[in-house]
């Protein structure tokens, strides 16, 4: 694969300073996908849906919130590789390097994911390591061509799902594809790329368009452009949603995570691009009072971890949360958060890193 340094280079590349928004950001995202999962997990134990407002928009799989928590922390993760090969790019030996420490990375990441998917099924863990596989190969192909591989896996989610429409609705068996027999070979690749919480089709179109974004952080008006496109995003699904008259237009033209529309994917990248521009806005003028945020965010490995060691400890193993409602479920993650940070604060400041991401660095190099 040949290098093209002069559509690679960052123009943020000669800082060394750690920016402050990724990891604002990527705790701010953690911080909801704690509250979708812990409400979504409590009400599969027994807990009530409720039908109010709050109980709509909380809800983890048809609720507006739902899933944008998690591509927006994809989103971060695109951006994070982008910063952590910009200085390689133009040395032949620093790129074959680098390509191979992500790699490892991500074998270690969907190792470790299919294990803990065995006690807290649906993690995103797996394909999130898939993604940095997959990165190993794109990081120095020019813009141009990891937006056609985005907008690539985006369009063939789209058309897998609308063909599992059709064959539906001609009654015919899909079963091969979207429910392999577990453990089979095929269902590695299946359950990666087409089916679980968080397939590469379309997932990995959040992933690009974070490369995308960290190439462009050193512009001056990076915010004003991201900010734009999010806006026109999430504007374009929305008003594109509410067209839908048919059975078929109403999964085409979806917002919800399980539809793998183009229209979801538009919706929850804009409202990602959004909240990218708004939190690095603050992160960047108000660095003390985000500073809890800062250091959490750069441990997020970890807090993911603990927050399904404490699920299965307090709800499982003691018995001390009870599934009732949406309340029990905000007070219990709100109540995980305000421990997670000030802990995550304590050991960033007298240990660095935090032991799973020592651990994942160790292995993964």
């Amino acid at each position: 694969m040949a290098l093209n340094t002069s559509t690679l280079t960052s123009p943020a590349a000669g800082s060394t300073r750690r920016q402050p928004g990724p990891d604002v950001i990527r705790a701010l995202a953690l911080i909801g996908v704690v509250v979708m999962n812990y409400h979504g997990y409590l009400i599969i134990r027994g807990a009530a849906r409720g039908d109010g407002w709050a109980d709509d928009l909380f809800n983890p799989w048809t609720g507006p919130l739902a899933t944008r928590f998690a591509a927006t922390f994809v989103l971060v993760a695109g951006v994070g590789v982008t910063l952590l090969t910009r200085r390689t790019i133009g040395d032949t030996d620093r790129v074959t390097e680098m390509r191979w420490r992500l790699v490892r990375r991500g074998a270690v990441l969907y190792a470790g994911g299919l294990y803990l998917d065995m006690i807290w099924e649906g993690t995103i863990i797996p394909f999130y390591g898939a993604m940095f596989v997959i990165a190993a190969g794109m990081f120095t192909l020019r813009s141009r061509s990891i937006l056609l591989i985005g907008a690539g896996a985006v369009g063939a989610g789209a058309l897998l799902r609308t063909w599992r429409f059709w064959q539906q609705e001609a009654d015919e068996s899909t079963a091969w594809l979207f429910s392999p027999s577990e453990g089979s070979p095929q269902s590695y690749v299946f359950n990666v790329f087409v089916n679980g919480t968080h397939p590469l089709l379309p997932w990995l179109g959040f992933f690009c368009a974070g490369i995308l974004l960290g190439r462009m952080l050193g512009r001056p008006d990076w915010r004003a452009i991201v900010g734009g496109t999010g806006l026109m995003l999430f504007a374009g699904a929305s008003i594109a949603r509410d067209g839908a008259d048919t059975t078929f237009q109403s999964l085409v033209l979806s917002t919800q995570p399980a539809s793998r529309s183009v229209i979801f994917f538009a919706s929850a990248l804009g409202t990602a691009l959004l909240a990218y521009v708004v939190i690095d806005v603050i992160a960047e003028r108000f660095p003390t009072a985000v500073d809890p945020l800062r250091r959490a965010g750069q441990l997020t490995l970890t807090l993911y971890l603990l927050h399904i060691v404490v699920f299965n400890f307090v709800v499982d193993w003691m018995g001390w949360v009870v599934p009732t409602d949406l309340s029990t479920s905000l007070l219990f993650a709100g109540g995980f958060w305000v421990v997670a940070i000030a802990l995550a604060n304590v050991w960033h400041r007298r240990l660095g890193r935090g032991p799973a991401e020592r651990v994942y660095r160790a292995i993964g190099g």
